[in-house]
């Protein structure tokens, strides 16, 4: 199991992004030949701002990684956190760590990106994709990611976890972060049936209809059960699945500078349903 944990504390940078590559390069070929959706589109063009914004979240993964690298020292010396709390083996350390990271990291940072204005307004980029395929995964605001990216640090602060625990996380979380997005037709029984445990394509694509209630439901990305714990979770006919959002819908989702300003375009009136102190 150490040596296991060793190859992702070791991996190279350029097996990360040749994992990235190499998963939004299979699924695209899947979208090719069981697609779900008819999608009336240029997969090229529309993936052109998906591709660029994936482009800034490397920057920041590389920025972010070497200025958090002192955090890992710290916690490896100091011994703060949960983990050091008890004994077990590793494997069950490993699995409890993953899933405070998918509660932490990608649940609750997913939550407060839709129930808090500023927060909402950054998270809307991910959002105006009417065209959801593989590379929609990649769309994100920088200032989007970057939060991700923080919450993510503190869920490896309370759990004192070694590098090799985050970077496993982040080779799983690449993974299903392209699975859900892609336009891939499974069987529906099999799809719903999936969500006992994980998020599934179908699940996922209610969260990207363009309008609520289906926009505020299953924010999980790896595991469904934060979803199905907290009642948030949603699944009725993916037939009605209208991509995009309402409030964004005059914006041009396929050009690049329009999504890195639309958070501070005041033409974009944030019509969520928010309580007054957000």
């Amino acid at each position: 199991m150490d040596g296991f944990l060793d190859f992702f504390q070791f991996m190279p940078v350029w097996q990360k992004v040749g994992w990235a590559i190499f998963c939004i390069a299979f699924f695209w070929l899947l979208e090719g030949y069981y697609s779900q959706f008819q999608l009336p589109y240029k997969k090229w063009k529309h993936a052109r701002v998906n591709f660029a914004l994936l482009g800034f979240v490397m920057i920041i993964n590389v920025v972010f990684g070497l200025a958090t690298a002192g955090v890992f020292l710290w916690l490896q010396e100091s011994h703060f956190g949960l983990l050091h709390l008890f004994q077990a083996p590793i494997w069950l350390k490993l699995l409890l760590s993953v899933m405070v990271l998918d509660l932490i990291a990608q649940y609750g940072v997913h939550y407060f990106l839709h129930k808090v204005r500023w927060m909402w307004r950054l998270h809307l980029v991910h959002h105006t994709d009417k065209n959801v395929d593989v590379t929609t995964g990649t769309r994100h605001h920088p200032l989007d990611f970057l939060l991700r990216e923080l919450f993510a640090l503190i869920a490896i602060v309370v759990m004192g976890m070694p590098v090799g625990f985050y970077f496993f996380y982040r080779i799983l979380s690449i993974l299903f972060t392209y699975w859900t997005h892609a336009n891939i037709n499974l069987p529906l029984k099999l799809d719903k049936g999936l969500t006992y445990f994980i998020v599934t394509p179908n699940m996922h694509k209610f969260h990207h209809h363009y309008q609520l209630p289906w926009t505020d439901s299953n924010y999980g990305n790896i595991l469904a059960i934060w979803d199905r714990i907290f009642g948030t979770y949603v699944y009725e006919d993916p037939k009605k699945i209208v991509y995009g959002i309402d409030i964004a819908d005059h914006t041009d989702d396929e050009k690049l500078m329009v999504q890195l300003r639309l958070p501070f375009n005041k033409n974009v009136k944030s019509k969520h349903q928010f309580p007054p102190s957000a």
